[in-house]
């Protein structure tokens, strides 16, 4: 009896679901506390019994109904099936869940970040690929140089006469049949740099205020921790390998809060203050030197690099090989100083591990992004203004040996400053023991690799697919050296504002001056005369603007014509949106005020 009332509640469950709306059965069916096997056998029961009454009703159906009722049901079946072979398909889905329980939030977030970034070139990758680098393929003319392999290392000889950079597009007008339909090389070529950009700053915006939402006004972050061990267990979990992870997983995240609630508050005499002061300024006024001392020395050695530069027509090793003296000691400078960063911050003495991974970090801002600006005046100020027949694939090769070079040296840094470490602490000097991983340190390179990726863009469009490349290998690298040869952090703590703080760095200074860089090359400077697609230009902005022109003699056209001259090229109009925008931001920051003022008070009498 109890077998049929079973039977029965399961029929009257699958009928009630078969009549209701797509959404409301997904939604009805996530809800139950069932396993995930479980869920899908009633979906799928629920799939049978709504083919079953169409059936039942075909003779009243149409032919062609019936066909797309079936097509609609075997199309809904493929995606939940394609989604799930999807899910199992993300390799680094079960790699976050193992760093998180085995070391925390903190080395957590560098992952996260990594991820986000590799998800970014993917998308960076295929755009220009579609609308620049398949295009080009029907124009292209045969390439007569020959591939030696140091191309690989040097970017230049074979690879000057391929789509990689920007002196290989034609400025023609790309078309297959003689009255068929056109394809303008420097509009697409211009258009789709310039919508990737608006793309890109619409992405890094709304990345920022989701991350900010979760982390800084989510009532959750003020919730009891009692909620957590009691509410937080997933049941659908029966796997044994599942379960011991969840549990680790949450045991760190419970002793992350705890550190929250038990911190210890300090207190100095006057003496300690002062000494501590002291040795704060003096630990900057090095780092400062540092990074001074280190532009300095880019500076000197790009000013002797262009002459390398010009004797890059003869293709022999010597001149090739010798192009890797820049990328080599920048990517040098970028890797030892930071070590010297963090060897001031552990002389400090930070309160936090929060604190001295903040510091490290800005230190290391200020060396690349100047770095990174001294690397830009001369490619913008003193390669663009010399005699080289396409000084933009001469930008666009530089830009390739670094970003190369660079990650090189990441992975090397993974052998020398992990593994060599823990060898030593381990059989030299047993003291020290396992070293931790460098947050800041790694999550720097990662900005500094993808503001190269960003500049370089419009000298070489296909670099966001070699920096995809470069950060799925860096990802897995990282995660064995990680699970090989780092320790958890010795101070367990809690970041919940990590990302947010990564995804503001990579915003500002690094995008935003991207932006200014990319603008500067767009509208002041002159594009070569024999090479690119904007050849014979006075900027590569003057292909719009002779667009425009033509434009203007088409009556269906006048739209975009009027858009182009009362908003695009109006300061009036930017200064009325930019202050529209300033306005709703107060707004919603004091509406965030006063939802945190809200928040606490509730959670005060909740206590009370």
């Amino acid at each position: 009896f109890w077998f049929l009332h079973g039977f029965d509640a399961e029929e009257d469950l699958i009928g009630s679901l078969a009549c209701k709306t797509s959404k409301e059965r997904i939604k009805a069916i996530q809800k139950m506390p069932e396993t995930m096997r479980k869920k899908r056998e009633i979906r799928n029961k629920v799939l049978k019994e709504i083919s079953k009454r169409s059936r039942q009703h075909g003779a009243q159906l149409s032919c062609c109904t019936q066909c797309l009722q079936g097509a609609a049901v075997s199309f809904r079946r493929f995606g939940n099936t394609l989604s799930e072979y999807f899910h199992q398909l993300q390799v680094w889905h079960k790699a976050l869940k193992i760093i998180g329980a085995e070391f925390g939030t903190s080395v957590l977030s560098y992952f996260v970040f990594l991820k986000w970034l590799l998800n970014f070139n993917i998308f960076s990758f295929l755009i220009n690929f579609g609308f620049i680098t398949i295009p080009q393929f029907l124009a292209a003319e045969p390439n007569n140089l020959s591939f030696t392999g140091v191309e690989l290392f040097t970017g230049a000889g074979y690879f000057q006469k391929t789509v990689l950079y920007y002196g290989f597009y034609t400025n023609a007008t790309i078309s297959k049949t003689e009255n068929g339909p056109s394809y303008n090389m420097q509009l697409a070529y211009i258009f789709t740099v310039g919508i990737y950009f608006v793309i890109c700053f619409l992405i890094l915006l709304f990345s920022m205020a989701k991350f900010f939402s979760r982390n800084f006004i989510n009532p959750q972050a003020f919730s009891v921790n009692a909620s957590k061990l009691l509410c937080t267990w997933d049941f659908n979990i029966t796997n044994e390998k599942a379960v011991k992870l969840k549990q680790k997983n949450l045991y760190t995240q419970i002793k992350e809060d705890l550190t929250e609630v038990n911190k210890e508050v300090l207190n100095f005499s006057v003496m300690e203050r002062v000494l501590r002061t002291a040795i704060h300024l003096i630990a900057w006024v090095a780092s400062l030197g540092t990074a001074v001392a280190a532009c300095s020395g880019v500076y000197f050695l790009s000013i002797n690099n262009l002459e390398l530069f010009m004797k890059g027509h003869r293709n022999d090793l010597e001149s090739q090989t010798g192009m890797l003296v820049l990328p080599v000691v920048v990517s040098l400078l970028n890797t030892l100083i930071p070590f010297w960063f963090s060897w001031l911050g552990h002389l400090e003495k930070f309160r936090t591990p929060g604190q001295h991974i903040y510091v490290t970090i800005t230190r290391n801002i200020i060396l690349k992004i100047s770095i990174v600006g001294i690397l830009c005046y001369y490619w913008l100020n003193i390669v663009a203004t010399s005699e080289s027949q396409c000084w933009e694939t001469l930008v666009g090769q530089d830009i390739y040996r670094l970003v190369l070079v660079d990650f090189i040296f990441c992975l090397l840094g993974s052998f020398f400053g992990e593994f060599l470490r823990r060898i030593i602490g381990t059989t030299v000097c047993v003291n020290l023991g396992l070293p931790e991983f460098d947050i800041g340190r790694n999550v720097l390179d990662l900005i500094y690799a993808q503001t190269l990726t960003w500049i370089g863009i419009l000298f070489s469009p296909l670099l966001p697919g070699i920096q995809m490349i470069a950060f799925f290998i860096v990802f897995f690298v990282k995660k064995v050296s990680l699970m090989r040869n780092c320790q958890p952090p010795r101070k367990v703590w809690r970041t919940a504002h990590m990302m947010t703080s990564f995804i503001l760095l990579l915003f500002c200074p690094s995008f935003l001056g991207v932006l200014s860089i990319i603008g500067v090359t767009v509208w002041r400077l002159k594009p070569s005369e024999e090479c690119g697609p904007f050849r014979g230009l006075s900027s590569m902005y003057a292909a719009v603007a002779e667009w425009i022109q033509v434009l203007e003699s088409y009556t269906a056209s006048k739209w975009v014509v009027w858009i182009y001259q009362n908003l695009i090229t109006s300061e009036l109009f930017f200064f009325i949106l930019s202050s529209f925008v300033l306005i709703v931001t107060y707004l919603y920051w004091q509406i965030i005020q006063g939802r945190k003022t809200m928040t606490k008070l509730l959670r005060k009498q909740i206590t009370n």
